[in-house]
């Protein structure tokens, strides 16, 4: 098997059969792969109105970095129990910035993907990274679809459960690191998406969120008699996040990531009081029960309906109306959001700073959804 991939309509789309038409072709944007913050990837070198935020939130955007670096490095060395390659990181990385439409991210991980030798040509290698990206696209684009036959499927190819965690943490922090970037360009009122992406994602029903039964692991989580320093430190650390408690035992084993989330959570900029509300709304449209019970607001049984139910009932709100806005687009389709998406906000008096702490938490609340409810169930 030879790796190929191929341009199409300005994106870059990977394969990993050959046929006829395989060609060696370069990148769209070779400069793409050298720039030096991996997690912004260029937008702190505008000279704007931003310059002031992105020093006032400078530890944030540390962070990204870091998880940038850390999930994404510059070489890997697989082991028994973490067997993903490099090659395999960042086709996982680019099968989800293709998903979410932003060109930005599209250009950095193909550009850093192009140069690397891709695996063997036998069967078992190509249905191995089938099912990596497809597991990917999957629970990128419509994270209620992921069932336990889809880790299933990732099982039988030989990943191990230590594999499987870093690509859920990959494939989660990748969707956020795009819709970071795209709130980011929306406030600087750049173009986020340069040619039409993919669809928008489809709702989750809303039978889901009727559901009352109890939340069962899909994996084994670490067992504390044999858990490392290293495991043990990342749990402590992780006791601070409350969104992710329920899986804190799966997510340590994959220790350093663990870690290092825990690490941007706890540098987060302090959102508008209604910050709950937009969390609520990407948990309505991500189908993550879990994460849409912590919502206790008015708008609760109204928002379980339906986004169009609950821009229905806000609509005498501005503020609130703004909000439940801003969240679906960013949630549904941040290659689209735009200033005029972040304008009826600017409007109430909500100022750049508490704007980016609302991104950051929508963000952030996708990358948790599809956390939970990869790795569990109800």
């Amino acid at each position: 098997m030879e790796p190929r991939r191929y341009s199409g309509n300005s994106h870059w789309y990977h394969e990993t059969q050959a046929s006829a038409r395989a060609q060696s072709t370069p990148p769209l944007y070779p400069e793409a792969a050298e720039i030096d913050d991996r997690f912004l990837l260029g937008l702190q070198q505008s000279d704007s109105i931003l310059t002031p935020l992105f020093q006032q939130f400078r530890a944030v955007l540390r962070a990204g970095q870091t998880l940038s670096l850390l999930l994404f490095p510059d070489s890997v060395t697989p082991t028994l129990t973490h067997t993903l390659t490099l090659y395999d990181r960042l086709a996982v990385a680019l099968t989800v910035a293709q998903v979410t439409g932003i060109q930005r991210l599209c250009n950095h991980y193909a550009a850093r993907l192009n140069p690397l030798p891709g695996p063997d040509s036998s069967r078992e290698s190509n249905n191995r990274l089938t099912q990596l990206t497809q597991y990917a696209r999957q629970l990128a684009s419509q994270p209620a679809v992921i069932d336990a036959a889809a880790l299933q499927r990732l099982d039988e190819v030989g990943l191990t459960t230590p594999d499987i965690i870093s690509l859920s943490q990959m494939t989660g922090f990748v969707s956020y690191q795009a819709r970071v970037v795209a709130g980011l360009q929306a406030l600087l009122g750049t173009p986020v998406c340069w040619l039409p992406g993919l669809n928008e994602s489809v709702d989750a029903p809303s039978h889901i969120f009727s559901q009352a039964t109890e939340y069962r692991f899909r994996l084994p989580p670490l067992e504390p008699r044999y858990a490392s320093e290293q495991q043990l430190a990342a749990i402590e650390a992780a006791q601070t996040l409350p969104e992710l408690g329920e899986i804190v035992w799966l997510l340590a084993h994959d220790a350093p990531a663990l870690h290092a989330r825990s690490k941007l959570q706890n540098v987060q900029p302090s959102a508008i009081g209604q910050g709950t509300l937009a969390q609520a709304v990407t948990a309505r449209i991500n189908g993550s029960a879990l994460c849409f019970k912590r919502y206790q607001g008015h708008f609760s049984t109204v928002l379980q309906k339906g986004i169009d139910e609950a821009l229905t009932a806000c609509r005498r709100e501005p503020l609130n109306h703004g909000i439940v806005q801003l969240a679906a687009q960013l949630t549904r389709a941040p290659d689209r959001l735009s200033a005029a998406h972040i304008q009826p906000l600017l409007e109430q008096g909500i100022t750049h700073q508490q704007l980016f702490g609302l991104i950051q938490q929508v963000a952030l609340a996708n990358w948790n959804n599809r956390l939970l409810q990869a790795l569990g169930e109800h």
